[in-house]
């Protein structure tokens, strides 16, 4: 068997799946939350004010990336969910249950830093705009699939169900991507581009850089702490974790 293969086999595997998490997920987050100070500090004070909307464009460095993992995790989400109930591989319904909390989270600072920057640039909080609109239902969607699993005893089913709601609700992110497009919309097009042509200026793309890989690895450590969690509530009893938990309190 390639090696390759046999690791993702291997991975399926509770316990080794256990140790997986349990080891890269502080590296992960510890990266993540380096990685976005230094995209901060270059936001916040290496990057000159913007010629029309002044300090105020600075949130963009938050709004952006989390506006961007708020799709990709739904999409990776939606992904897991289809693996779990096509191959009924039950690490795939657990890794899909656990991007939901973390891209709930990065939808609301979505919504929250867009209500942020819009007060300045729009003179309001808050307007039933296309982007801002789908946004909200995304983390309806987002909240959804969460009161779904929760509501239902059985994890196996409970996943499933959950990962169905996911999947029809993937056919969402094309309508966020291209409400600015279709409709008539406040929200700016889209001009940031990391590969291809920006009308941003080149001197403020780094910070943004660094954000996106920051908010990246942290939603990576966040994902897999969240399924280790889960996996161990799942196998409870088992002989594994028994031992584990012998283990920790003999520590």
């Amino acid at each position: 068997m390639h090696p390759l293969i046999r690791w993702f086999h291997q991975l399926g595997s509770p316990p080794y799946f256990d140790r997986f998490a349990a080891r890269w997920a502080p590296w992960c987050h510890g990266l993540g939350l380096v990685t976005m100070l230094i995209g901060a500090y270059g936001a916040l004070f290496v990057v000159p004010a913007d010629y029309q909307q002044g300090d105020s464009f600075r949130i963009l460095y938050i709004h952006v990336p989390s506006a961007w993992m708020s799709m990709a995790v739904f999409a990776l989400m939606a992904l897991y969910a289809a693996i779990g109930l096509i191959w009924r591989i039950k690490l795939a319904e657990i890794l899909a249950m656990a991007c939901a909390p973390t891209g709930a989270g990065f939808t609301a600072v979505t919504l929250l830093t867009g209500a942020i920057w819009g007060k300045p640039m729009w003179g309001t909080w808050w307007d039933w705009d296309p982007r801002l609109t789908t946004e909200l239902i995304l983390l309806f969607l987002y909240l959804g699939v969460m009161g779904l699993y929760a509501a239902i005893d059985d994890r196996r089913n409970a996943a499933r169900a959950a990962g169905l709601l996911a999947i029809v609700g993937v056919a969402l992110l094309p309508v966020i991507r291209w409400s600015v497009v279709w409709w008539n919309s406040l929200h700016q097009g889209q001009t940031i581009r990391l590969f291809g042509p920006s009308s941003m200026d080149a001197s403020m793309l780094p910070p943004l850089i660094w954000m996106i890989i920051g908010t990246k690895l942290w939603f990576i450590g966040s994902l897999l702490a969240r399924a280790r969690a889960d996996n161990l509530r799942r196998e409870a009893g088992k002989d594994w974790v028994l031992q584990q938990t012998t283990t920790g309190d003999a520590g």
